[in-house]
Order: structure tokens, then sequence, then C-alpha cells
């Protein structure tokens, strides 16, 4: 995402011997001086580079501000450029966006009275009701037992998709029929999930435009039955801003505790990621990569940077 940048802005390898001798750091107190209006420079073109990668207008100035603060008075030492000064100042920035926003979801389930309930919410074609059976499927290599609520009553199809997902973990699957009363539903699951000792309720919701007032109510409703212990937003990482608006409305009418984000493994550039983790400050928990069960992974702000700076993100 970022090589092109670095080289456009810093091809100082040929001047590397004018740095004198210093400390074996990257960024400290001696050595070559990094110019104030190439950091400005630099910063510019940053801008021009997080917004092309959907990185929301917010995100991207406290990134730059960052950079700033880690570049501004700083010297190159011995034996680095100023390319890796860069990089290293954009790598602590971006970290600083995505690191408070880790979440152990697994110790929280696993500390938490049973069942724990797990309300799910985004709009249509996100891949929430896939994501679910990815949690049921990662819970039960835990140890622990799933009920599926079938609380998406309205979408054609929504119910037999969950089914066919509960049919190939063998978890139970409560389920009305179309069109009855989605909070009805989860309630019913959290009663079964009591009378059978079971660990978890992974509960599914129509997918909701965050502009429909009517299905925000309903789903507001929903969590005022079962009162779930968690509410996780499920994003597209293609959807770029989009998908900000929608966490940020999500936020706003129904209240969300974490993020899970999908079709990561397509999104070359990451600007979702650091844009939610920023804009709603909750954290996100998994990144769906893929389209089998276990083609999902924990959240970790290192990986993610990583994912960022890869030469395979410069599209």
């Amino acid at each position: 995402m970022f090589e092109s940048l670095k080289k456009k802005l810093f091809g100082w390898k040929d001047k590397a011997a004018e740095i004198p001798e210093a400390p074996q750091q990257i960024i400290g107190e001696s050595g070559k001086k990094l110019p104030e209006g190439t950091i400005d420079e630099l910063l510019w073109e940053l801008e021009m580079t997080l917004l092309e990668a959907d990185v929301a207008l917010p995100v991207v100035e406290e990134i730059k501000a960052g950079v700033r603060a880690s570049l501004v008075g700083k010297r190159v030492e011995r034996g680095h450029d100023a390319g890796e000064a860069v990089e290293l100042a954009l790598r602590t920035s971006i970290e600083g966006v995505l690191k408070g926003n880790e979440f152990d979801f697994d110790a929280f389930v696993s500390s938490r009275p049973k069942p724990v309930t797990i309300m799910f919410v985004g709009i249509n074609g996100t891949g929430k009701t896939t994501a679910i059976a990815k949690i049921a499927y990662r819970l039960q290599k835990m140890g622990m037992s799933c009920v599926l609520s079938a609380s998406d009553t309205f979408r054609a199809g929504a119910i037999e998709q969950i089914g066919v997902h509960g049919d190939r973990l063998s978890c139970r699957v409560v389920k009305h029929k179309a069109g009855s009363d989605p909070a009805a539903v989860a309630f019913d699951a959290v009663e079964h999930a009591k009378a059978r000792k079971r660990d978890v309720v992974l509960i599914d919701t129509a997918g909701r435009m965050q502009t429909n007032v009517n299905l925000m109510d309903e789903m507001k409703k929903i969590k005022r039955v079962v009162k779930p212990d968690l509410v996780v937003f499920v994003g597209d990482a293609l959807a770029g801003n989009d998908a900000v608006e929608q966490a940020v409305a999500f936020e706003r009418e129904v209240g969300i505790d974490a993020v899970i984000l999908t079709k990561i493994d397509a999104d070359a550039k990451g600007g979702a990621a650091l844009s939610i983790a920023h804009s709603v400050n909750k954290p996100i928990a998994f990144l769906s990569t893929g389209q089998e069960y276990d083609a999902f992974v924990k959240f970790d702000s290192g990986w993610m940077v990583d994912r960022l700076f890869s030469k395979d993100a410069n599209t």
C-alpha cells in the first residue's frame, strides 16, 4: 500500500553514506536530520494514499499527526535511510490506531456465565450468517456447545441458510416460520440453551439498512428481550467508507460491542479496518479470510500493519 509512496519520496539509498556514526536505530537525535519541507511533502502524499485506500478522513488526520510527531526534529541514524524512517513512523502511527481495538473473544466467552448470548447485526451481503457459522465452529473447537437462533425471519432463504450451517456443524437451530417475530425466536433460543445447558447462543438477524427506522427499532426489541452479552457488527471490508457509516449508525441506534470484518482476503488496502477501529472505537474481534469455516483469524494489529505494508497491497 505504501511502497510506491516511499519510493517516490525517499529514494535516498545513494545518500546513505552521508549519515554519520550514531546508535543502531532508525530514528534518533543524531544522524541526518529530516527536512521539514520533505516531511510536509510526505504528509500530503500520505493523505492522498490513505484516502485512495478508503481510509476515513478523521483517521487520516490522526495518522498524519502521529507521523509528524515521530519525524519532526528527528534524524535518520547510520545504516538506515529516510525510507525506513518513514515506514517506521507509519507503522507506529497506524498500529497506535489499531492496537487499542484488539479483543480476546475466546477469553470473554470462556469467562461469562452460561449461556453466553451473542447477537449479530449488519446489512445484507456482508457474510453475517457465514460469520456466525465460523464462530460456532471456533467455539466447538474450544469444547463449547452452541445454539443458533434463526432470527432473520424476513430474507428469503435466510432460515434455510442458517439451517444448512446448523446441519453441517451439528448445532441445534431454533426457528419459527418465515415472517415470525425475530425477538420471539431469539427468546426461545436462549430458553432452549438454558434448559439444555448449552454454552453459547448465536443470534442471526435480518440485514437492515442503517437508514430503516422500523427495522432498527425491531433490532432494539431483540436486544431488549434477550439482553445479549455481546452485540457484534459484521462489516464488509470491501465496502470502504460505506462500512464505516454502517458501523457508526448501528453503534448509535442499537449499540455494538465488537466488529467482525469479512472479505478481508479480497481487500488489498485495509482501509475499512483502520476506519472502523477509529470511528466507533470498538474492538475488531475477527477477520474473515475466506469461505471455509477455519478461514477466520483473531484480529491482530501487527498482522494488519504487515498487510498494509505488503508489496501485494499496492493495488
